[in-house]
């Protein structure tokens, strides 16, 4: 298992990404790990620039991964205090 890039904090999540995560038999510490590692998944390059860089500036850290045509979103924010696990509609 490779090491951590960040502390999460809390890790918190909305009742849909969670309802979402059981539809589908997904496990939130798998894509925890993978936000964590720095695996920002379905998004952009120029997103995933912004997360990489975003170590030494202080800023947020946003990812998101398919389940099946839906998506679940992973952010931490700038000062790594919390991490929430939501779906876009809950943005």
């Amino acid at each position: 298992m490779s090491t951590p890039r960040f502390p999460l904090g809390d890790v918190v999540a909305t009742p849909s990404a969670l309802a979402l995560m059981k539809r589908h038999g997904a496990n939130a510490r798998d894509f925890l790990s993978r936000h964590q590692q720095g695996d920002w998944g379905d998004i952009g390059p120029e997103d995933a620039a912004m997360n990489d860089h975003a170590f030494n500036n202080g800023d947020r850290t946003f990812s998101v991964y398919a389940l099946g045509n839906d998506r679940i979103w992973i952010i931490t924010e700038h000062d790594h205090s919390v991490t929430t696990i939501l779906v876009p509609e809950d943005y």
